[in-house]
């Protein structure tokens, strides 16, 4: 007779085979391999509570390889998590709570969206680095409030994704000793045997990244898996273990085969399946005992959280403030009067917008002590290090700033995992036209929206010397287009506070497109910013033209004004830092800045043309940048290509027949 242990294993198996196969869609071989794995972690290693999915001090547990679902919704359904076999039975279905790969905010237990091949990683490490930064600041003796692993679980094509091992070498270097890495390696990926493209030593690998690197030579055997885990949290380093294992197992026509990993495994080999694990034939079938056993299961996590309540009550006698900052963190509460700070508010002279953000991110450190971050190696250009923050490392826990290194990929989406873990304020930095290293996980964040401001400097061809490698030109226009994200590019200091001051309070990831070269700052009150367009300088009558531009483009816009006034032509300068925000007030407030009645339009800015003619329509005229720049000094580059006063003057008087 089966035992209730691989009962319940099996029954995972069967549960996401008949998943797949109900829908017709999605991926079975996995979750059959990986069975004996996910009992291990969340019947017994992982500490959890299903009756509270937020607990502040959980496990948390990321399924890198996200296509493997089934096998999460498994999980979910049978300790308790609120998801119904209804639930299962609408796996891939229009309003259904089980989509075809798992979505934060959008099933229960679901701690991160995966499926994008090894950002899972990445998200892991950003809660195993969170978690130390918070127990950091937090931890007192005999009052670990801050105490919790990550679990990951990922497969062949997680480890071939570079993300993979950009997050690995930077968790080595950090030395994430609660981070736990379960590799599910079963030599199979879509296009067959993984040796067709993957031939090198993972263990090797990890091992060189300062990891620990365990090994089970069978990924069913529950106790070599438990021994493992084990060995994994006795070690101050970031442990993988390696699980072998067989992908479809138990399917005798498929198993160890590239077949079942991407379609259902079809109605005979189901029957087959379940037939030669000793299970019923039926589908959906799960017995009151497994459904027990886990109950029992999930006591341990329930009585770990009952204690930690116990315990925080317990510290928040002893440590009274230190009790309501850690509260503060949490609820990503804001000082008192911080939107109307004057000091938030104030600069002087040309600065480039990169300096104001600087100034701007250390003025909020001084507000936020929960503002954290870094750069891909570039802080110094980028501007983005808290002054006298500290360093994050292995050996300061307690330091703001992050040194990502030139792993710009992993930094957004280590970034994405530390805010999805909750208390912190984060934010990353690099130039621009790197900006489309990290797009996956800048689109990642869209899709949580998760709020972490990405700093993105050098914005144009003001970079000027380092050419074209270097100089963005698509990239304003490739963000714009994702939806949930904020991208801002600030004219000058105020507006750079309102772009920040939108990025800590909007609830939304935030790109700040920020210049190299010095701007000046101009008369008006910041706040309108909030707006994302608004009327910076107007025209004594009804304007014959608008001007409009974003960033440092709106100094010739508005020198533009002033000599088209000299031929008797009113202009209405408007400037844009964002694009989406303008685009969400109300009809009133945008024909206030934009009459439609004014057909007469030009923008201007250093970037694609492409999203500019929304504004400017057919009878307006963009003056941008649809090819790629050169190396030169940058006031050369922006005369040679049309960015001058008059240019912007000819540009309308063309538009206006004159």
């Amino acid at each position: 007779m089966m035992d209730i242990q691989q009962k319940t294993i099996n029954t995972i198996r069967t549960l996401a085979v008949d998943t797949v196969q109900k829908a017709n869609s999605g991926h079975p071989g996995a979750p059959m391999g990986m069975a004996a794995m996910a009992y291990a972690v969340w019947a017994d290693a992982m500490c959890h509570n299903p009756k509270d999915p937020q607990w502040q001090n959980r496990d948390r547990f990321v399924l890198s390889n996200g296509h493997a679902s089934a096998l999460l919704y498994s999980l979910l359904h049978l300790f308790g998590y609120g998801l119904t076999m209804d639930d299962l039975k609408n796996f891939r279905q229009w309003g259904s709570k089980t989509p075809g790969h798992p979505e934060y905010r959008h099933t229960p237990g679901v701690e991160t969206t995966t499926g994008p091949l090894g950002q899972g990683i990445a998200n892991a490490v950003g809660f195993a680095i969170a978690e130390t930064m918070l127990a950091a600041k937090f931890n007192k003796p005999e009052f670990p409030v801050v105490d919790h692993r990550v679990y990951a679980f990922c497969g062949d094509g997680c480890m071939m994704e570079g993300i993979a091992s950009e997050a690995a070498a930077l968790a080595g270097t950090m030395k994430l000793g609660k981070l736990t890495l379960l590799y599910d390696d079963n030599d199979i990926s879509i296009e067959g045997n993984t040796d067709i493209a993957m031939r090198e030593d993972v263990g090797m690998r990890f091992a060189a990244y300062g990891w620990q690197v365990i090994k089970v030579d069978d990924g069913n055997d529950v106790q070599k898996l438990l021994s493992a885990i084990a060995e994994a949290r006795r070690d101050d380093r970031p442990s993988l273990i390696i699980c072998k294992t067989i992908i479809g197992y138990g399917c005798p026509a498929k198993q160890g085969t590239a077949g079942c990993h991407g379609s259902p495994l079809g109605d005979d080999n189901v029957l087959a399946m379940k037939k030669t694990l000793g299970m019923p034939e039926g589908a959906f079938c799960v017995d009151d005992d497994v459904y027990a056993h886990l109950a029992e299961c999930t006591k341990r996590g329930e009585q770990r959280e009952a204690e930690w309540n116990d315990l925080m009550l317990r510290y928040a006698e002893k440590y009274p403030e230190l009790k309501k900052e850690y509260d503060v963190w949490f609820n990503q509460e804001l000082p008192e009067g911080l939107m109307d700070d004057p000091e938030l508010w104030e600069y002087d002279g040309r600065i480039a917008t990169r300096a104001t953000s600087g100034t701007m991110i250390n003025r909020l450190a001084k507000r936020l002590p929960n503002l954290v971050g870094g750069s891909a190696d570039l802080a110094p250009s980028n501007n983005t290090y808290i002054k006298d923050g500290g360093d994050y490392s292995a050996e300061n826990r307690s330091g703001r700033n992050m040194h990502f290194g030139v792993r710009e990929h992993a930094m957004a989406a280590i970034c994405n995992g530390m805010a999805l873990h909750g208390g912190l304020r984060v934010f990353c930095g690099t130039f621009f036209v790197f900006s489309d290293y990290m797009k996956h996980a800048i689109r990642m964040s869209a899709i949580m929206k998760l709020p972490v401001t990405y700093v993105l400097t050098h914005d144009s061809i003001g970079v000027g010397e380092d050419g074209a490698t270097h100089e963005p030109v698509e990239q304003l226009a490739g963000l714009r287009a994702i939806p949930d994200l904020q991208v801002i590019r600030p004219a000058d200091g105020k507006e750079t506070t309102a772009a920040w001051l939108t990025a800590i309070t909007s609830g939304l990831p935030t790109c700040l497109v920020l210049t190299r070269q010095s701007l000046p700052q101009y008369n008006h009150c910041g706040r309108c910013g909030f707006k994302g367009g608004y009327i910076l300088s107007d025209c004594d009558r009804a304007p014959d033209v608008l001007l409009m531009a974003s960033g440092s483009e709106v100094e010739q816009v508005l020198g533009a004004q002033a000599e088209l006034a000299k031929d008797g032509i009113a202009a209405r300068v408007i400037s844009m830092p964002c694009m989406e925000t303008f685009l969400k007030q109300d009809d009133e407030y945008r024909e206030s800045v934009m009459p439609n009645a004014i057909r007469a339009r030009v923008a201007m800015e250093a970037g694609a043309t492409m999203p500019w003619y929304r504004f400017t329509g057919l009878d307006g005229a963009v003056i941008g940048l649809d090819h790629y720049g050169a190396s030169a000094p940058a006031a050369i580059l922006f005369k040679e290509y049309g960015f001058t006063v008059e240019n912007v003057v000819a540009t309308a008087k063309r538009v206006l027949g004159k």
